[in-house]
């Protein structure tokens, strides 16, 4: 049987909500997967690696910081591969997870190149040239991304890499220059360091990560530093050249060159569309080099639904896995509210960054006055005990010291902690409550305590002189 009432294509974070959410609502579903396995990107060259990756840097960088208990140094011949030494078995009990996660809700999965035909007739091809038309009521593409090439760095997969490529490195170079300073440029920039690469993270933004508040990209930048790191800030690349011999040479336009035994280019991702002839189904790609969706996650074609990676920022596997579930809902009709403001943002560099709700920029932007309350972790029991410098967890508040419209957090745990005041958003409570809620002690989310005093404290000033 050809017909399906929705064709996913893609198999990462957004497609596999999508085709289960369908899947639920008894609708008959197919997902085309270019590639053997499931999962995507996201899998085999994105979060899970890069990840993983982590979790060996943070082990070695904590090694050094304790070299009175243990001198642990890795020897200059470190081949990557024993970094990311679970990594295989990670990922074949990731694989196994999800294809059972399919097969389990009756969902078919098709290993096959998708090409649309029309809006509802879509072309699979599969490896041993088999060709097949299926007919569809609905389709959701989430066919992920590709990194974007700049034309001026010639990345070569050997000495000068991209996002998808760096982690195919046999060895662990000396140094590394990083170009970009979005979440995987940080990311990178930040693991490489602990593992003892000496990396200069270069970009024309004055700072990182730029749609974070400069509190806490500060504080990441003097982290990155501390470690060795080298941040360039404003320095437009003009070259990058590997010079056959020993280094790749970057050059910026102020006359900056900086050498390196390998880099980095992470200069943003495309949609990863080049195959499926969107032009048959009457789409095309923005000036992003994106697909353009409405608030329901709907295209220009009224059938087509688009998620995750393919149509640009947030990128995040936790915003695409709920675009995706969203983007079935929306195609069959099943009523959700809008889109929350509540989607938390995780960065999973040294130290982790974190936010959900509005930055104290936007809300000042959007607000005008409002009250913002900060812990900084080495005032904290667990933050003492633990070393953890840097750290800084603050809550936005509005001008009545009362509603929180955001919560930012850096250091070790980020990623964790933000659930908390993602909960406190999505029921709407009070600052009050971080401050009524009993924290274990110690622990780091003391630090939402601490920071909810510091508005209480601002309010009642205010209150008392008639500010407010």
């Amino acid at each position: 049987m050809n017909t399906y009432d929705l064709i996913v294509i893609g198999s990462g974070p957004a497609g596999q909500k999508a085709a289960i959410q369908a899947a639920k609502l008894n609708k008959r579903v197919a997902v085309i997967e270019k590639t053997k396995e499931t999962g995507g990107s996201c899998v085999f060259r994105g979060t899970i690696p890069s990840k993983t990756l982590r979790e060996n840097a943070l082990r070695i960088k904590n090694m050094r910081q304790n070299a009175a208990i243990a001198n642990f140094e890795l020897t200059e011949d470190t081949e990557l591969a024993t970094l990311i030494t679970r990594l295989d078995d990670v990922l074949k009990a990731h694989d196994s997870y999800l294809s059972s996660q399919l097969t389990r809700n009756g969902i078919d999965v098709i290993h096959a190149r998708a090409k649309f035909l029309s809006s509802t007739q879509i072309e699979i091809t599969k490896v041993d040239g088999e060709q097949h038309t299926l007919n569809t009521e609905k389709v959701v593409i989430a066919s992920g991304s590709f990194p974007r090439k700049p034309p001026n760095i010639p990345i070569d997969h050997e000495h000068i890499f991209d996002s998808d490529s760096i982690l195919s490195m046999l060895y662990l170079p000396k140094s590394l220059t990083v170009l970009g300073s979005g979440v995987i440029a940080s990311e990178y920039a930040s693991i490489f360091q602990a593992l003892g690469v000496k990396v200069t993270m270069i970009d024309k933004y004055p700072a990182p990560l730029g749609f974070l508040d400069r509190d806490l990209t500060d504080r990441f930048v003097h982290s990155f530093e501390e470690m060795g790191g080298k941040w360039l800030g404003e320095h437009l690349v003009t070259k990058v050249d590997w010079n056959g011999f020993d280094a790749v040479v970057t050059e910026c336009e102020d006359g900056t060159i900086v050498k390196s035994d390998k880099l980095l280019c992470a200069a943003g991702r495309l949609a990863n569309v080049k195959d499926l002839h969107l032009e048959n189904a009457g789409l095309s790609l923005n000036e992003r080099g994106l697909i353009s969706v409405n608030e329901q996650l709907q295209t220009e074609q009224k059938n087509i639904y688009a998620a995750g990676d393919v149509i640009g920022p947030p990128s995040l596997a936790s915003a695409s896995m709920e675009q995706g579930r969203r983007a079935s809902c929306n195609a069959f009709g099943l009523k959700l509210g809008e889109m929350q403001q509540t989607l938390p943002a995780g960065i999973y560099s040294i130290p982790e960054l974190s936010s959900v709700g509005i930055s104290e920029t936007q809300a000042k932007e959007k607000y005008g006055d409002i009250i913002v309350g900060r812990a900084r972790f080495e005032e904290i029991a667990r933050g003492q005990i633990s070393g953890i410098q840097d750290g800084m967890l603050k809550i936005v508040c509005d001008k009545q010291g009362q509603k929180v419209l955001g919560v930012m957090i850096i250091g070790e745990g980020a990623t964790e902690l933000i659930h908390i005041g993602q909960m406190a958003l999505l029921s709407h409570a009070e600052v009050d409550i971080f401050v009524e809620s009993i924290f274990n002690f110690p622990t780091l989310a003391e630090a939402y305590r601490v920071a909810a005093l510091g508005v209480i404290e601002q309010r009642e000033k205010m209150t008392k002189t008639g500010s407010s």
